[in-house]
């Protein structure tokens, strides 16, 4: 196996819900819900840049496509990270989640690694941690 990860899926369980709070709250550019014509296969695409795709899938869609039982709660076995430029752009969008929908689980802070970061929960309780870190760089 190759060290890429190309699509990060998310289950949700309102598509249209979760549409709003990434494009409109969130900024994110997308095309909107494509796939309708299939029968489960109504999804939204997200480009995030450096060659990562953000997917909104239907938890139902998700689970029946992957033969799996849908799981109720998503809140905290995985963390998605958004590294920034600075404290004050951490301060920023933590500040656009909240007025976005999300539900700040830790406020942003100084942390014990040497960084400044927050986490949110999205509308499905998809855990998000927004970071600086003095060590790393982030492209434009």
């Amino acid at each position: 196996m190759k060290p890429r990860i190309k699509v990060l899926t998310l289950g949700v369980s309102d598509l249209e819900r979760s549409l709003a709070f990434y494009r409109d709250g969130m900024g994110l550019p997308t095309e909107g819900i494509v796939g309708q014509q299939f029968e489960d296969g109504a999804v939204v695409f997200f480009h995030m840049g450096e060659d990562l795709i953000l997917a909104l899938f239907p938890t139902a869609s998700l689970a029946k496509d992957a033969n799996i039982t849908a799981t109720p709660t998503r809140l905290g076995a995985v963390s998605i990270g958004h590294i920034v430029k600075s404290k004050v752009e951490v301060d920023a969008i933590m500040k656009q989640a909240e007025r976005a929908g999300a539900v700040i689980t830790n406020p942003a802070q100084e942390r014990f690694w040497g960084g400044y970061s927050g986490y949110f929960h999205d509308p499905d309780g998809h855990l998000w941690e927004i970071a600086w870190n003095p060590q790393w760089t982030v492209p434009d």
